[in-house]
This record gives structure tokens, sequence and C-alpha cells, in this order.
């Protein structure tokens, strides 16, 4: 449907018009009909029509200088000119705004007037499948230019050979200025908290489109956009090469550090994402250089490891200390281990801190410190079940995925965080009570957090009368069975909107809800707001 604006300063025209044009059946919606062309202005403010039908000679603003204000915010507005006025002048003035019809209200018939609004829906329709087209061509071609550049990166840096000429005349073909005696500096982003980060977006594609394109569209809005040229490498790196003319008093890296930095500037206002740089060395294009570089920055996970986020560095080979980092293992475990039983939650952050300080210091093989990491956290979790009735709805094989996803040491660090506050929770449920039949209540909700639960259900597990039961959890634990059911789903919903992208309907199902209605109340009811609530603003 496309809107109409009418506006004539005679009210029996405008009522006339109203009522006698068939708006719907045109495809139009009568947006409103005003007296003035500043009542007219000021409305089209708030929403510009499609099509304007007005007035010449009118109070406050006549309709040539409302034309005129409209065709500034949208040139492609259709206009049809009604008026007393008949002379030339009048009509000369309206081709020069590119005004399609003039009708004189002495001639006026309705019939008419909709014929010629008939003709702008269909134009318009035609105008909005054409310019659908030329969009969806655009995305065509910026999706095989991207493409194209991904496979120039992985061709520079895996082919035994370097073709000087043929790969600097493709860098040219992207967009990217590099005469004759010019240097490349190459540079590697990183995303930070990857794993948040995706989470947020819901998937990898969605996240590493809205990063390109905001760090595109700064590059082309830059004063200098020939000067930087934007490859995605892997779903969190991106690959950017600077050209430097060989110019005096011009330090090229206090310029590659300013365009990196409001990359980042923008990357966090529009995505509230945060993104790292490593800036290689100068290079020369004719030689294997600029090969040998990208090669070192694309391969390095050690310093990608190491790197602090939101950090725009200089690119170094780090060197590796072969220390066994699991010579510090006992240590680590039983101080974490003392920490959980004793429910210290600031210790627990005090000992993740130091930990993760100790590491960065002496900064053992990444592969390494993630293997040490996650037999940690299996061991202290095993001697916890060991202990108790509670058992981790993780596997440990998901563990074990989760952790390999991780590039970096400050995303390890939150990791290992969440973890290990998941540990000390458990165990301030268990120290909730020293019953064993409340015990072995919470691990039949562990169990079966992916049914119904009743408090029939429990009882008849336990060999208790449902009413007893009852009793005997409220005194025990402060609140009722079935309060604790629901707070435990929905913390555990809580953490698949965290940690997944699965729909609510999914997750709603996954914790034994039939009905999405009551699961969005009781999420509700827990946290203050819905679950897709939660899931936008985290």
């Amino acid at each position: 449907m496309y809107s109409v604006m009418l506006v004539d300063d005679d009210y029996p025209v405008l009522e006339l018009l109203s009522d006698m044009i068939a708006w719907e059946d045109l495809g139009l919606t009568l947006a409103g009909t005003y007296e003035n062309g500043i009542d007219a202005w000021t409305a089209a403010q708030q929403s510009m029509p499609d099509i304007l039908v007005t007035d010449i000679g009118m109070p406050k603003m006549n309709g040539l200088d409302l034309i005129r204000q409209l065709k500034g915010e949208r040139n492609g507005l259709k206009v049809v000119i009604l008026s007393c006025h008949s002379e030339f002048h009048y009509a000369r003035e309206a081709m020069q705004l590119q005004v399609q019809d003039y009708i004189v209200k002495d001639t006026l018939d309705p019939n008419d007037l909709q014929h010629i609004l008939q003709q702008f829906a269909r134009s318009l329709s035609e105008e909005r499948k054409n310019n659908d087209e030329q969009q969806r061509m655009r995305l065509l071609v910026d999706r095989s230019r991207e493409a194209l550049k991904t496979k120039w990166l992985q061709a520079a840096v895996q082919q035994p050979y370097w073709k000087a000429e043929e790969w600097k005349s493709e860098l040219n073909g992207f967009g990217l200025a590099l005469d004759d005696n010019m240097s490349v500096i190459p540079v590697i982003g990183y995303l930070d908290d990857y794993r948040s980060a995706k989470q947020k977006f819901h998937s990898e594609h969605s996240l590493s489109f809205a990063i390109t394109n905001v760090m595109e569209e700064t590059l082309r809005d830059s004063s200098n956009p020939g000067e930087l040229l934007l490859i995605s490498h892997r779903k969190n790196e991106w690959v950017l090469l600077k050209s430097c003319s060989p110019r005096l008093n011009v330090n090229e890296y206090d310029r590659v550090r300013q365009s990196l930095s409001q990359l980042q500037f923008f990357i966090q206002r529009v995505l509230k994402l945060s993104i790292s740089f490593a800036i290689g060395n100068l290079c020369d294009p004719q030689t294997t250089q600029l090969k040998q570089s990208l090669i070192k920055l694309l391969a390095d996970q050690h310093f990608r490891f190491y790197i602090q986020p939101s950090s725009i560095t200089s690119y170094r080979s780090l060197p590796i200390k072969h220390k066994d980092i699991f010579a510090t293992y006992d240590e680590a475990c039983q101080q974490f281990y003392e920490c959980i039983l004793k429910q210290d939650k600031h210790q627990l952050v005090y000992l993740v801190d130091s930990w993760i300080g100790r590491i960065a210091v002496e900064r053992y093989e990444p592969e390494n410190v993630k293997d040490w990491l996650l037999k940690l956290i299996l061991d202290i979790r095993l001697k916890q079940h060991s202990r108790t009735f509670f058992r981790s709805p993780q596997t440990a094989e998901y563990l074990h995925q989760e952790v390999s996803e991780l590039g970096s040491l400050m995303e390890l660090q939150k990791w290992l965080l969440e973890h290990m506050q998941f540990m000390l929770q458990s165990e301030e449920e268990q120290a909730k009570s020293q019953r064993k039949e409340v015990i072995e209540a919470y691990q039949f909700v562990a169990d079966r957090m992916d049914q119904r639960i009743g408090l029939d259900d429990v009882a008849d597990y336990l060999h208790l009368n449902a009413s007893y039961f009852s009793r005997l959890f409220k005194k025990e634990t402060g609140e009722t069975f079935i309060e604790y059911v629901i707070r435990t789903k929905m913390q555990r919903a809580k953490e698949l909107l965290d940690q997944t992208a699965l729909s609510i309907v999914a997750i709603c199902e996954q914790l034994g809800y039939d009905n999405p209605s009551y699961f969005n109340k009781l999420f509700k009811g827990c946290y203050g707001l819905t679950p897709t609530e939660y899931r936008n603003k985290r």
C-alpha cells in the first residue's frame, strides 16, 4: 500500500476527493488531508507520503513551496497539482519541479484523478520491484567480491610461489590503491570474546556479516578509503592491508593505528563488540615479504591467545616457554576445591584472576592451558559428585567442545569463572539441607529437567507421603518443592539463553513445558523479563 497526502485550502474539494476515490482498490492509503502547506509539511516529517495531491494557492505555505520541501526529502515523490491557476508560468514552474500531472479545478473529474493515481501506483510498484532487484544484485556482487578477496588471501598464503604482478593487479581491482614503489602494512583483527558475541547474534554468519559490514562502511566513509582493504579470513578474524606511499615526515604506523582505532570505536558503538588488532611490518609487495608476513600473522595462535582485549599492538613473535603447566596442577586444584567447599565467592574470583595472571606471565602453550583448565573443572566436579547427589547437566564432551572454541586467555578466564561459580552455587544448594530425602529430591529434579515434575512424582520416588514430604522440604529449604523446581528450571533456561542460540520454544520443550505462554510467565516471575526480552537485553 502506498500513502497519499491531499492538501487544499478548499475543504469541499478535500471532502469530495476523500469520498469519491476508491483508495484501497488502487492499492493506496489516504494518509491525511490538510488545508495548508505548513500542516502538510509538519505531518510529512513524521511520515513521508508516496504521492502528493496539492493546490498551489494556500495560506502559510503554497503548494509549490511544499513540493520543493518534500522533493528535498524524497526525490521520487509523485505529485499532482490540483489548482484554479491555468496560467502557463504556473505550469512551467510545476514542470521544473518534475510534477507528473497538473489538473485545473474548473475541469476536475474525480475519475481523471483516479486514473492518474492508478498509474502512479503501478509506477511505484515497478520502481520498488526494480529497486529490490538492484539491491539483490548489489548483494550478490558484494558477496562475490568478498569471496574473491578471501580466495586471494588463501592463495597468497598457501601457494608455494608469489605472483607479485598478478596479485598486485587483483588488489587494485579490489579497491586497494597500490601503485609502483608503494609498500603494504598487513594487519590482523581478532574479535574479543567470540563465544558471547556468537550467542548475542545467534549465528556465526550473522555475527561475521555484521562486523564486516560495519568495518566496510567505516572504511568507505574515511578520508582515504582506497588505502585500506578489508578481507574476511576466519569466522572471527579479519585481515587488513594498508597501502603506503613513500612520503617524508609521515609515520605510516601512526596512520594505520588511527584507522584501526576508528574501526574499534564504530564496532563498539554500533554492535557493542570489542575487537583487537595486531600490526605487521612494512612489506614490499614485489617481493615475498608480504606473503611471509601474512603467514606469520595468520598462523601465530600463540600471539593471538595472549593479546589483550581491545588492544592495537605491533605483532611480534612471542618466545615459547616450554614449561609444564601441569606441574602447578595439584596446587591449583586444591585451592579451588577448598574455596568451593567454603563457598567463598570473593576468594573464588581472586583465585581465577591470580591463576590467569600466572598463566599470562609464563605464556604456556595455549592447547596445554586449555587441557589444564578442562581437567581442573572435570576433577573438581568429580570430587563434588562423590560427596553429594548433585550431577552437572553438562557432559565432559560438551565442556571439551566449549573450551576448544575459546581463542584467547581472556575468554578462558571468563569460562573458568562461570563454571567455578556454577559449582560453588551447587555447593550452596547442597548445604541448605543435610536430610537425605531433600538431597535425593534435588537429584531427582536434576535428572528430569526435560520432564514435568510434580510433588506426587518425587514423593512416589522417595516412597513418602506427598503431604509429609512437602512439609519436610519446606522446613529444610525454606521454599516449597514446586517453587524449587520452577526456580531450578528457570535458572537452566537462563543458562540456555546465555550459552546457546536455541529458540525460546526449543528451550521451553527442553525443560518439560508444553505451553510457551506459561513458560514465559514463569520466567518473567523469576527475572522480571520474558525470555525474549532477556535475550534481547543480553
